[in-house]
């Protein structure tokens, strides 16, 4: 009889831990599922997934039937998309931009030397003999201290403006946020705050290291067809970048002669000077009205169901262009397929893995490559009440050499989203580092940043700086040829025998296993003090 009861609390002893065991198994994110769809949307089928295209049509109507496929519902009252009105800009410039003074001619040349384009819904727009005033970094910044535009009026004027901010490289931390870029420091702020300032024109001087991309991306990014979202807000008529070597002609023949101009901008009590020159270029546009289509799918709670996770990802690239070697369609396998493809896969996880406490969403965005545009019109109206919104997780451009030991957080200590990450590497033997290269501002370059701006607290993350089989060399070797070589361009493409994605299911299994953290709880992360966000969740 001792032995029945010794061999019965064996077996309930043995089946606690079987349970035990069974509760903690974790769905698996699949790699397959998540190769499958990027070949798919990376293919010349989707015809580089340009908003207002046949690639448009196609893209939405996949993700909406793949979501219907995994059994996701529909997210916007009834229907998979959100209505994202745009204004496509198809603007052609003149083929100079013409810089004169007291005996000076400069004559730029369309994409060699610069790039013209304006958000003014108009057929067309010109500087004619503005007057140029270097406005050092563009920067309105009362918590600074710091105004480049004061003490002129701007009306007719064209600001000459550095990219990136102050802190940049310049070996003092306390400057801004020393070399991790600001929101000062993006082009959209430049052109931004320009505009209100009462600028005719914006002229953003390139330079590969603060832009932390070279002159070919501003010639791909800057060229064809736009879209941007009619706004009432001010707008300058011409917004444009000019190469390095045009700047540095532009300065030779200034008032700035033989100045250091960059010392100067980087100067607290820097006040703009006007070089002594006039700018003269026009753009003619084609003006088309048309409505993009965020797609959105949820998988609705059960005792919280009105309290939201949204993943995010944007599923556009850049469409057809010039012919490149034999090849006119930029297909953005990295950018943004893989992130797309990760929305689904996600998905996919969450209905094998059953009923959460909190909803789940899954947003892929429109017009991201036009300047966040998808994400930034569901900020403006979103679906989901922003107050029970609990975080977002953001993927865009997922890749990397093979399973990565870290995880680099961008944006790291803006949230206890931070937190959430940090539990799920350790469980993976991974470590989670702050981005390295905070410098480029990518907290600023993709669609999280718009859910941070209405008080969301985001996650932005991926292994990018150590490979369990790569070494921080080889894998900084990894990067830098797909940025010099294939972003934002025609060779960003799908090719099996080359794609490596262990290590993008990695980071997917993480991000899956942080929602499902957070689905299952009452708790909602919070902003860090400190955090400029933090004001908007209160």
């Amino acid at each position: 009889m001792k032995n029945y009861y010794k061999i019965l609390a064996v077996l309930l002893l043995l089946g606690c831990e079987a349970e035990k065991k069974e509760n903690t198994i974790i769905t698996e994110v699949s790699e397959s599922t998540l190769r499958n769809h990027i070949a798919e949307l990376a293919s010349d089928d989707f015809l580089g997934r340009m908003p207002f295209t046949e690639g448009e049509v196609k893209t939405v109507n996949y993700l909406k039937s793949e979501f219907e496929k995994l059994g996701l519902e529909p997210g916007n009252n009834g229907s998979y998309f959100q209505d994202v009105p745009l204004v496509e800009i198809t603007g052609t410039p003149s083929e100079k931009m013409t810089i004169t003074g007291e005996g000076i001619n400069i004559e730029l040349n369309y994409l060699k030397d610069f790039v013209a384009t304006t958000n003014k819904v108009e057929e067309q727009v010109s500087l004619e003999k503005s007057e140029l005033v270097f406005a050092g970094y563009g920067i309105v910044a009362p918590e600074y201290d710091w105004n480049d535009y004061e003490g002129i009026d701007w009306a007719g004027k064209t600001a000459v403006v550095l990219v990136n901010d102050p802190g940049f490289m310049s070996g003092d931390s306390t400057l801004f946020k020393g070399n991790a870029m600001t929101y000062y420091g993006r082009w959209t702020y430049k052109y931004e705050e320009a505009a209100r300032q009462g600028a005719a024109g914006v002229i953003i001087i390139h330079d590969t290291k603060p832009a932390s991309y070279g002159w070919n991306v501003i010639e791909s990014s800057w060229t064809g067809a736009r879209m941007v979202i009619e706004s009432e807000q001010p707008l300058a008529e011409v917004e444009s970048w000019i190469s390095q070597k045009s700047t540095e002609k532009l300065f030779e023949a200034s008032t700035m002669k033989g100045q250091d101009y960059k010392t100067l901008a980087r100067n607290k009590d820097f006040q703009a000077i006007p070089l002594g020159l006039e700018v003269s270029v026009s753009i003619e546009n084609k003006i088309k009205k048309d409505v993009s289509k965020n797609v959105v799918a949820m998988i609705p709670g059960t005792t919280q169901k009105d309290e939201f996770i949204i993943y995010s990802a944007h599923w556009d690239h850049l469409g057809v262009g010039s012919l490149v070697d034999g090849d006119s369609i930029y297909n953005g396998a990295v950018d943004n397929a893989s992130g797309t493809a990760g929305l689904l896969a996600i998905a996919e996880a969450f209905k094998k893995k059953g009923p959460n406490k909190r909803s789940i969403v899954f947003l892929a965005v429109t017009a991201e490559e036009q300047g966040l545009l998808g994400s930034a019109y569901y900020a403006a109206k979103p679906i989901f009440e922003p107050g029970k919104t609990v975080a977002n997780i953001n993927m865009d451009a997922l890749f990397n050499p093979g399973k990565m030991k870290d995880l680099t957080i961008v944006g790291f200590g803006q949230s206890e989203m931070d937190e959430y990450a940090k539990a799920v590497a350790e469980q993976q033997g991974r470590y989670i580092i702050p981005d390295p290269e905070a410098e480029k501002g990518y907290f600023f370059r993709s669609d999280h940043f718009n859910f941070a701006k209405i008080g969301i607290p985001a996650l932005y993350s991926s292994g990018a700086y150590e490979g369990f089989n790569h070494s921080i060399e080889e894998t900084k070797a990894f990067f830098a040829h797909y940025v010099e070589n294939d972003y934002h361009q025609v060779s960003d493409n799908y090719v099996a025998s080359k794609t490596e994605l262990s290590g993008v299911q990695l980071d997917l299994q993480l991000f899956f296993e942080v929602g499902l953290k957070i689905a299952n709880e009452e708790y909602f992360p919070k902003w860090y003090e400190g955090s400029e966000f933090k004001a908007a969740r209160e």
